[in-house]
Parts: C-alpha cells; sequence; structure tokens
C-alpha cells in the first residue's frame, strides 16, 4: 500500500544526523528520496560505528529506504545533473552550514526562479539568520547553548549530556513538520518556500516549562535527578530489585497510592494534601517514600499499581525496550536485510496511519548503489554518457 506521501520526490544532500533523520520520516511516508553523496566518501556517518561486514550501522539507522546517487557538485557537469534532478524534484533538503550551498551558487535564491514549485528545505545548527549563522555545531554543543543539560543529572553533580542526540532529533521532526507544511501550502497555491530550522532554535522550543518556570521565579532551573520539577510524587524510585517509576499527576491518584500502601494518615498530613504541597515539601516526602518502594520488587509495584489505576512504570535497559511486548505489537522493531550485512534490526515508523501507514521497506544503499539506475531512468542517460561521467570523477 503506497505511504501519504507517494509521488513525492526529495533530493537528499543531508549528512550525519539531524538532516537524514528527517529525509528517512519523508521516506517511511512513501517519499522517494535520493539521496546526493560525494563521490568516493559519501555521508560522513559511514564511517561511524557499530559496523557489520565493514558497514555503518549507524548509517543505516537513518538512511533506510533512500537510494544514493554519487555526483560532485563542485563540478560543471555535476551542478547540470544534478539541476536535471531537480527539475523533477518537489522537496530538496540540506544541512549544510549557511553559505555552502550559495557558494556553488545552490542555494533557495539562486534555485527558486528556475523552479517555484521548489520546497527547499534548510536545517543548521543556528539557522540561516543571527549572528552565529556561519558557526558549524554538533550535538552536545547545542545542548549546552541551549541550557537541556543545565537542567539534566542530579542536583550538584557534573554535567550530564541528554543519552540521545536530542538536539538533532528534534531539529529533524520540526524540518519534516515545516516541509509538510510546506507541501500543504504548496498543494493550495503551487508555489514553494523556504524553509530554515535550526537546531538551537528547536532545542529552545522542547525546554516547556523550563522557560517559563525562569520567567516566573528569575531563577535558572536546576537538575532534579529523576524528579518533575512541579509534579510530586513523579520520579524513580528504588525497588527490591531495582528502580520504579510512579507518576501520580492528580491528588486522586495520590489518595489511591496512599490507601493502597496502608498509610492514609499521607492523604491529610498538611505537607502533603495538594500537589503544590507535596513538591514544596519534597524533601520530607522523599525519604517516606523510599521506604515503602523498597519493600517490594519492581514487578511487583507495576502489577499492584496497575491494577488500581496508578502510573507506574520500570526503567528498562536497551534489551527489555526491544522486546518489551508493546513496542513489539507497535511494530517498532522491524527488520531490513542489506547485501553486506544481512537482516538487521531497525526502529519502525511511530506515526500510525489508517489509510495510508507508512512502512520500512528497504535498507540503507551502498555508496552510489543507484547512481546507474536513476540516471539512466529518470534522466534517460545513455550507459555510456553515465561511464564517461564515472571515468571523469563527476559520479
Amino acid at each position: 500500500m503506497p505511504g501519504p506521501l507517494d509521488g513525492i520526490k526529495v533530493l537528499d544532500l543531508t549528512r550525519v544526523l539531524a538532516g537524514p533523520y528527517a529525509t528517512m520520516l519523508l521516506g517511511d511516508l512513501g517519499a522517494d528520496v535520493i539521496k546526493i553523496e560525494q563521490p568516493g566518501t559519501g555521508d560522513e556517518s559511514r564511517n561511524f560505528g557499530p559496523f557489520k561486514n565493514g558497514f555503518s550501522l549507524y548509517f543505516m539507522s537513518v538512511n533506510r529506504g533512500k537510494r544514493s546517487v554519487t555526483l560532485n557538485l563542485k563540478s560543471e557537469r555535476g551542478q547540470t545533473v544534478f539541476k536535471q534532478l531537480l527539475a523533477q524534484t518537489d522537496i530538496l533538503v540540506e544541512n549544510f552550514r549557511p553559505g555552502t550551498m550559495k557558494k556553488l551558487g545552490l542555494d533557495y535564491d539562486a534555485l527558486k526562479a528556475a523552479h517555484p514549485s521548489l520546497i527547499y528545505a534548510a536545517c543548521s545548527g543556528f539557522g540561516q539568520t543571527g549572528p552565529y549563522a556561519e558557526h558549524g555545531a554538533y550535538d552536545m554543543i547545542i545542548q549546552g547553548m541551549g541550557g537541556i543539560i543545565s537542567i539534566t543529572g542530579e542536583p550538584d553533580g557534573p554535567p550530564v549530556r541528554v543519552g540521545t542526540s536530542i538536539s538533532d532529533i528534534t531539529a529533524a521532526l520540526f524540518t519534516t513538520i515545516g516541509i509538510l507544511s510546506a507541501l500543504h501550502h504548496r498543494n493550495q497555491t503551487g508555489k514553494g518556500q523556504f524553509v530554515d530550522v535550526a537546531m538551537l532554535d528547536s532545542l529552545v522550543a522542547v525546554l516547556e516549562n523550563a522557560v517559563v518556570r525562569y520567567f516566573a521565579t528569575g531563577e535558572p532551573p536546576k537538575p532534579l535527578g529523576a524528579r518533575h520539577p512541579a509534579i510530586t510524587p513523579f520520579e524513580a524510585f528504588a525497588s527490591a530489585d531495582g528502580h520504579v517509576i510512579i507518576a501520580l499527576g492528580n491528588d486522586i491518584l495520590w489518595a489511591k497510592f496512599c490507601e493502597h500502601v496502608n498509610r492514609a494518615d499521607l492523604i491529610s498530613d498538611k505537607r502533603f494534601q495538594t500537589n503544590a504541597d507535596r513538591t514544596e515539601n519534597h524533601s520530607e516526602l522523599f525519604p517516606i517514600l523510599s521506604e515503602i518502594m523498597s519493600e517490594r520488587t519492581t514487578d511487583d509495584w507495576i502489577d499492584a499499581l496497575g491494577k488500581i489505576g496508578v502510573p507506574c512504570g520500570p526503567i528498562n535497559a536497551m534489551d527489555k525496550v526491544v522486546s518489551h511486548p508493546q513496542v513489539q505489537a507497535r511494530e517498532m522493531i522491524t527488520r531490513v536485510a542489506h547485501q553486506l550485512t544481512g537482516e538487521v534490526e531497525v526502529p519502525g515508523v511511530p506515526i500510525k496511519l489508517s489509510e495510508t501507514p507508512g512502512n520500512v521497506d528497504a535498507p540503507a544503499p551502498s555508496l552510489g548503489e543507484h547512481t546507474t539506475e536513476i540516471l539512466t531512468s529518470v534522466l534517460k542517460m545513455q550507459p555510456k554518457e553515465v561511464e564517461r561521467l564515472r571515468q571523469d570523477g563527476v559520479i
């Protein structure tokens, strides 16, 4: 069954993570994504581990389902081929440092007159404007500058990075949202547009209550470990054999929990009567709950609290995440087969559509795997012409 973006063609000039993740999502939803890579080297993430039979599984994880064409955009003939492909393209996505595409003469301003319906998306560290626009950035830099490290980790502990490349992934998601919004506008008006997304902007956007807490109090929020800054109890506790998370978002759930653990006295305790009281007096409540939670195993707590509707859960290591029955039921782990790696497991598609579901149906491509196919079938080049381009280092 074709996905919702069936018939949409994407030229993907992205590398490493933020851009490739965005174009991967478009591909999962049915778009035909042609990944343009530098001959001989390709996307630098092809050199990032882990590897299986010499092929990067890092690269596999964010480039599945794409077709790879090698093309030297610094050469005149390479640009000619690029523009021929662009003439049949709906969306161009790049995540170079701002100014790079302009030096090549391939920036949006240079292309829009000839391609007025083109949606051109640029995902970069700091965006196309502002004093930092031309600075390079990686996730760790943005996590620091964007403040998320300042609210992550244990109180008074050293700086702690969020365990996934959160600024890359959020930028990828906002880039995808921007592209789909521009596509809707084009469907109504016929006009394309420029989509400008920055990793720093994206990370600031998802700081949510940390920003309003600062403006409300004048005090920068600090790390709180595994607890929530505004809801209590809403954190991880040591159980008899590990850890368990309880998240009691209202006073009704708090009362249910207290009654279940035979501590109804805590409900009427003035220190803990409301969520605001419990949050203010967290230092007094935490040792009481810690003692209670340490008396039973994690599985016992999850079973018992689940039966009375109190939200709770374990802290799963990756082996338990990928084998969890809910994750499996939602097809969030899927397999793709590559000529070098054989079958490998990758995350599935989290967007569930009833009529036009997305799909993971092909692995990441080998470097230049589809160059001949694309040039002969899409651009109608003769095989001899393709071979000349290859001999001259254009592809």
